[in-house]
């Protein structure tokens, strides 16, 4: 019998497409002959994601999985809206997110983490590319945990439960009240879905955008005609309100309009009988960042028949 070698069980991936497990069962039933195994996966109708691997998937869905002091949040991407409906997909994605509870930030790990099916995760992926006939791609996982406290989870206008375009996990650390603190946890992952805060605090901002907004400041203040001393103190206060703009905890809460989020926390702690930390969040929007292609067809027939 064929000894069946990772190396090609790997080959044989880059040219199907196809998913491990089936792979090396290709191989095995092939007698480890490369172009033989494409030609069984082909009939198996498991090597038509080697097809669609190039599409550009920048819909799908962003899916997430809460277990009291854990949370996890998983994007997987597809070509179409229309698949984020497809019964098949939307599991495939909350499945996924309920198993990064236990994987943790880690893309190759959930990827090669087992389904429960007795294939992976990715190549459960790959079978769905099969069968629903698109590219999928798992773009991206976080988890958020705590010791004492709760992680809260919420989903913008979730196309069915855990399963949305906006997802939010926040995670708070008390001694107090479960239930109040995750309410107040789902307040202010609400409140992070429509602000879209860029760090938890000042001392977390990316260094860079602080030099960048100071850059920007001063030079605005130096065309105003100031001098470098005023120029210096009005940069200062309008780097205050910059923070406000982009940093959580001193962003207006949406929910009243009113107070910072950091005195909404320090609030709570009363109502919820303890000292309440906000230990850090996530927000995952569908997409973001995935540069998508345009279509000018116009051009695609006149490159076509020139």
């Amino acid at each position: 019998m064929t000894e069946i070698s990772a190396a090609m069980v790997k080959d044989l991936r880059v040219k199907s497409g196809a998913g491990m497990m089936d792979c090396k069962k290709a191989l095995a039933e092939t007698g480890g002959d490369i172009e033989a195994a494409v030609d069984w996966l082909r009939k198996k109708g498991l090597a038509a994601a080697a097809k669609k691997a190039g599409r550009v998937a920048a819909e799908g869905l962003v899916g997430i999985a809460v277990a009291g002091t854990k949370g996890a949040m998983v994007e997987i991407n597809s070509e179409t809206d229309f698949v984020a409906r497809n019964d098949q997909f939307q599991g495939l994605v909350s499945k996924t997110a309920q198993l990064a509870l236990g994987q943790g930030d880690s893309l190759e790990a959930l990827a090669a983490a087992p389904f429960g099916t007795g294939k992976s995760v990715q190549d459960e992926i790959t079978a769905a590319i099969a069968t629903i006939g698109e590219n999928m791609s798992l773009r991206r996982v976080a988890t958020l945990a705590v010791g004492d406290g709760v992680v809260a989870g919420y989903m913008h206008n979730a196309l069915v439960p855990g399963l949305g375009k906006i997802g939010v996990l926040v995670a708070l650390e008390s001694t107090g009240d479960k239930a109040k603190l995750e309410a107040l946890g789902k307040q202010i992952a609400m409140h992070v879905a429509a602000a879209n805060p860029q760090s938890l605090d000042v001392t977390s901002l990316d260094p860079n955008a602080i030099e960048r907004e100071r850059a920007v400041l001063l030079e605005q203040a130096k065309a105003s005609g100031k001098t470098e001393e005023i120029a210096a103190k009005m940069v200062e206060g309008r780097l205050r309100k910059f923070y406000e703009d982009v940093v959580l905890l001193e962003q207006v809460f949406v929910v009243d309009g009113e107070r910072r989020v950091s005195k909404v926390v320090q609030d709570a702690a009363k109502e919820i009988g303890a000292p309440v930390a906000l230990k850090g969040f996530v927000r995952y929007a569908l997409g973001e960042g995935i540069e998508k292609k345009s279509e000018d067809f116009a051009a695609e027939v006149a490159k076509i028949t020139s």
